[in-house]
């Protein structure tokens, strides 16, 4: 059998980045003006435009197949007129999934029951993630802020030689005929006529742009995200749009008066006058069949952090990822008062192609200042309320770098909170109101439960540094607490702490209550390294802790004690994902919520946790993680992944002390934010 080889004609096609892992097939490009080389099997065209007519023509005339491409229908972070490539492509070589003359291979993929069903849970976990997740073909639109109706129907416009229109038997008039019936049906409520986002930008015309005034009618000419639209209407009218589709997925009741792929299935309410014949070449089919056999069996995808081969749900994490960080980031920000280097950390964070960021001293017109914690509020909070500014704080993630901040090492993640900050006890932070509403699926635990795994077995932790430790042989058949130091001036001592606020009264207390127990004091590395002030001295500590475990890699100690005793540390934490018993002697953003034993109590934190709430609200919903080379968005475990794979990970404590080093990381960042 001859293998396969495609050809295209289409400058467009052959420049789509990632082209051969999103074809799987060996690709090239031919020339209009040359014969078709006698090894090509098939030639690929764009859809059914009338530019693909004259390639179509030459592999007719030469007995080929013609597979037709289309974008995807979670195609990429923004519009291809931005300058977005496609995340993923539909491959066809039965028709195209808008041509409602013949079946496509969209249309068979739907009619394969069997093969549909099999993919049933994954099809319900993509439909939960668009829809919860705000996403759609694009992702570049904010969420739909205008004034709400009282009752609301959604009448959907497209541009004018749509090719979905032309090829789903519809035209002008049916649009016209569309909003008169929609009209007609709902008196009592307002009408949203969609304009399309290509109308709003000025580079098309649509059908219903030019429509008279009626009472009752509104033009939404906001380009407002789909499903943030969806939720406030009750009804979605359309002729072959998209939009169609996403309002099934929300749950909304679609009227179709063309013949897009959707209809026909039993879904919408079909008005095309075939609509009778179209319904008994396609049968019935669920919601989810066409999810899956449209976004998982028909579309193939390219990871957009690999760019290999990818599944949809590479694609929609990623969206869901930039989404998340565009959206919280969005306005005009003004982070003063920062040192150079803190500027180069937190510009690739920041900076978004919907903001501008500013560093200046002065203060600026802006809708928010960005302040690096506390200590930073306090030095700019009256100047940015002043300004009639809100302030956000900032601070380190939790999977942090290999190596210490303070001997400058680049983090892979930063936490932005708007209502606090998550280790200041005395209020609400976004991670406690997160904590207070959590609700996980199925898959959101098996997701965090396969993170705490992860991290478990590959030792990784905030700052991945230290040596390999062992417990003393006199500790062996006695009870094992650590109590981990931290730093004099931690900010979280000072909002999470009540009558026990040192670390020399935490050991005090630990040995009065636990005389029998074997105590390791392991001090904050910060301490050891000589980057920052902290209490008890090594002899200090040792008239209450029998043994230190200075430079000692904490994920080698927390497996050799039984019990964690704390102030605030984010020893506690990791010491859960462990299945370690934590004491807090004060009030960690991990304290509160039954998973430690504590000192005292919270009233804010009302709810019992289990382990995966906490694990998945801290460490994949509330920081940002940006890879180190791309400077893109990635998830946490792509994080532990680079974490737990650093070849310096077991070298991070002697760099630290290489003053050279301590230099070169510096003017290495430096040189990156400024250049």
């Amino acid at each position: 059998m001859k293998p396969i080889l495609i050809g295209t004609f289409s400058p467009g096609i052959w420049r789509i980045p990632g082209l051969a892992h999103l074809l799987a097939m060996p690709c090239r490009k031919l020339a209009r003006r040359r014969a078709i080389p006698p090894e090509i099997t098939a030639i690929a065209v764009w859809g059914c435009r009338p530019s693909a007519a004259a390639a179509v023509a030459r592999a007719r005339q030469a007995g080929l197949n013609v597979i037709r491409l289309e974008d995807g229908f979670i195609r990429s972070p923004g519009p291809a007129a931005q300058g977005y490539p496609p995340l993923s492509l539909v491959i066809d070589d039965d028709g195209i999934y808008y041509d409602a003359s013949r079946p496509s291979a969209l249309e068979k993929l739907i009619q394969d029951s069997p093969g549909n069903a099999a993919l049933s849970a994954q099809a319900q976990e993509a439909m939960r993630l668009i829809v919860e997740g705000d996403l759609a073909k694009y992702n570049h639109a904010p969420p739909f802020d205008g004034t709400p109706a009282a009752r609301a129907v959604l009448v959907v416009d497209q541009t004018l030689g749509d090719v979905s229109v032309t090829f789903g038997n519809a035209s002008a008039a049916t649009f016209r005929l569309m909003l008169d019936i929609a009209r007609a049906e709902n008196p009592d409520a307002e009408i949203w006529v969609k304009t399309h986002p290509d109308v709003l930008h000025g580079k098309k015309r649509g059908y219903l742009c030019d429509l008279p005034r009626h009472a009752g009618v509104r033009l939404i000419t906001q380009d407002a995200s789909p499903q943030s639209l969806l939720r406030y209407v009750e009804r979605v009218y359309t002729v072959t749009s998209q939009y169609g589709f996403e309002a099934l997925m929300a749950g909304k009741p679609v009227v179709c008066f063309g013949q897009p792929w959707y209809a026909g299935w039993g879904l919408t309410d079909d008005r095309h006058p075939a609509a009778q014949s179209l319904a008994a070449r396609r049968g019935n089919a669920t919601l989810l069949a066409l999810v899956s056999a449209a976004y998982l069996r028909y579309a193939r995808y390219l990871n957009p952090q690999t760019n290999q081969p990818g599944t949809l749900f590479d694609v929609l994490e990623y969206l869901a990822l930039r989404r998340r960080r565009q959206l919280a980031l969005r306005g005009t920000l003004w982070a003063p008062g920062l040192t150079l280097w803190k500027r180069s950390i937190l510009k690739p964070f920041l900076a978004t192609a919907g903001n501008h960021l500013r560093f200046s001293r002065r203060a600026l017109p802006a809708d928010a200042c960005v302040v690096w914690g506390t200590a930073g509020e306090a030095r700019w909070q009256a100047v940015a309320r002043a300004h009639g500014m809100d302030v956000w704080r900032m601070e380190d993630g939790f999977l942090r770098s290999v190596g210490l901040g303070s001997d400058l090492h680049t983090p892979l993640s930063l936490v932005l909170d708007k209502r606090g900050i998550y280790y200041d006890a005395t209020r609400q932070s976004d991670l406690e109101v997160a904590l207070n509403a959590v609700r996980l699926t199925s898959a959101q635990a098996a997701r965090a439960e396969r993170l705490r795994q992860r991290i478990v077995e590959s030792g990784v932790s905030k700052y991945n540094a230290g040596d390999a430790w062992r417990l003393p042989v006199a500790a062996w058949g006695r009870r094992i607490l650590l109590v981990p130091g931290q730093v004099s001036n931690d900010a979280s001592l000072r909002g999470g702490t009540q009558h026990i606020q040192t670390v020399t009264a935490l050991l005090r207390a630990v040995r009065a209550r636990n005389p029998q127990a074997y105590i390791v004091f392991k001090p904050h590395p910060d301490v050891v390294a000589g980057n920052r002030a902290g209490e008890p001295d090594s002899k200090d500590a040792l008239r209450w802790a029998d043994c230190l475990a200075t430079g000692a890699d904490i994920a080698d100690v927390l497996e050799q004690v039984d019990e964690v005793h704390t102030l605030t540390s984010l020893t506690g934490f990791e010491a859960l994902l462990r299945g370690k018993t934590v004491f807090c002697y004060g009030m960690p953003f991990y304290a509160g919520w039954g998973l430690t034993q504590d000192e005292y109590a919270c009233p804010r934190r009302a709810r019992q946790l289990s382990l995966h709430e906490l694990i998945h609200s801290t460490l994949i919903d509330y920081p940002f993680y940006l890879h180190p080379a791309r400077k893109t968005p990635m998830s946490v475990e792509e994080a532990v992944a680079i974490l737990s794979a650093s070849p310096a990970r077991h070298r991070a404590l002697t760099a630290r002390r290489n003053v050279l080093r301590h230099l070169v990381n510096k003017a290495r960042n430096l040189f990156h934010a400024f250049f």
